[in-house]
């Protein structure tokens, strides 16, 4: 447009030529017109040889850019597939055959997308897509992949982008993807500790005083109660005032005793049929029985009521009655918009494939009058032995 302007200034849209005669105003007028015409000759060549230069670096710059950003959304896509979700480091899987192909070349062969190991100091125009700037709109393409990498294939693998509202996937990116966003406070790292120490060390009582008790134990996901406190305790800092949980039998006496703060007597007494207390109860197996319990919050210093709903072995089943209790609750509370009651399904891994009872739970959430329950689904390992 500028050299259009150079040989015709009515060539452009006079808000254009405003501006260009303010940029350069020694290109126009009577007084200058030789220069003009010096200038005019000048972007005569310029455009003639941008005919067969420019171009191709322009296109140039455009296949790099779509290929950085081609680069951005496979590790929004794939990037759980090579998360470190191994801490003992026992499998050594094949990526060629587990791995799609284009994660691979993606992450170790910047080829695939025509980059080069020399573009990985040239700086790019990050898309409205990823939050990995934070508040930088460019990085060098050598930040831009170990910010990825941190985002996507350390020890959290994450999928999302199945999901079709923009909206949520935007809110998962930038929980996900800005940084700093995954560091603690001193103090918030003391409280995690704690609450990891008590749901390890309970496991731990329970596996030796009681080792050939069925008790469906959460070895190697105990990280879930700080997880589901957390939870709670960000939820109440919002107002909300119940939560409804259900949940499958592994580490459902872990909740009770760490989450729901139910009596240890109680629960031990439930293993040992000589102790005083064996008899109280409904008679049902301890990992079948729910809680109900009002108490006030020590994080919020606000009354928090907590209810586990019991369940038998159809684990499941529990699912769309959480659903209905929860949003009974809000209607006797008037909680129109869903901010006072909130449910929590957990779900075990085997049982969390988006079948039969689990599917139509999720399509209750697509009814209007389901719309304000607001359910979180947590997802944990089922397939960890006593």
């Amino acid at each position: 447009m500028y050299y259009a302007w150079l040989e015709n200034p009515k060539s452009v849209h006079e808000s254009w030529d405003a501006f260009f005669r303010k940029a350069d105003p020694g290109a126009t007028g009577e007084a200058n017109h030789m220069q003009k015409a010096d200038l005019q000759t000048k972007a005569s060549l310029i455009r003639s040889q941008g005919l067969t230069m420019a171009p191709a670096k322009a296109e140039k710059l455009v296949e790099d850019h779509l290929a950085v950003q081609s680069l951005i959304r496979a590790y929004q896509i794939r990037g759980h597939h090579v998360a470190q979700l191994d801490p003992l480091g026992i499998l050594d899987a094949d990526l060629d055959s587990f791995v799609p192909s284009d994660l691979i070349t993606t992450i170790d062969k910047l080829g695939f997308y025509g980059l080069h190991e020399g573009d990985l100091d040239k700086v790019f125009r990050l898309p409205t897509t990823t939050y990995i700037g934070g508040n930088e709109t460019s990085l060098s393409l050598r930040e831009i992949i170990k910010r990825l990498e941190n985002s996507y294939c350390q020890h959290i693998g994450l999928e999302f982008m199945f999901i079709n509202d923009v909206e949520q996937c935007q809110w998962i990116r930038q929980k996900f993807e800005t940084p700093g966003i995954m560091r603690f406070t001193s103090d918030e790292k003391r409280t995690l500790l704690a609450r990891l120490v008590r749901s390890t060390r309970f496991e731990d009582f329970l596996a030796r005083k009681w080792s050939s008790e069925k008790r469906f134990g959460l070895e190697g996901c105990e990280v879930m109660i700080p997880a589901l406190k957390m939870l709670i305790d960000k939820s109440s800092e919002m107002g909300l005032e119940y939560v409804i949980l259900g949940m499958p039998h592994r580490g459902r006496l872990n909740v009770l005793a760490n989450v729901i703060r139910k009596d240890l007597e109680q629960i031990f007494c439930q293993f040992d049929p000589k102790l005083e207390a064996s008899d109280e109860g409904s008679g049902d197996v301890k990992y079948h029985l729910g809680m109900y319990h009002e108490r006030i919050n020590r994080a919020t210093n606000k009354k928090l009521t907590l209810s586990l709903v019991a369940n038998p072995s159809h684990l499941e089943a529990v699912d769309p009655v959480v659903q209905g209790k929860t949003k009974a609750e809000q209607f006797y509370r008037g909680d129109n918009e869903g901010k006072k009651v909130m449910s929590i399904l957990v779900h075990g891994d085997a049982a969390f494939a988006g079948q039969g009872v689990v599917y139509e739970t999720f399509h209750l959430s697509d009814l209007p009058s389901y719309t304000t329950n607001g359910t979180i689904h947590v997802v944990v390992n089922n397939q960890v032995n006593n």
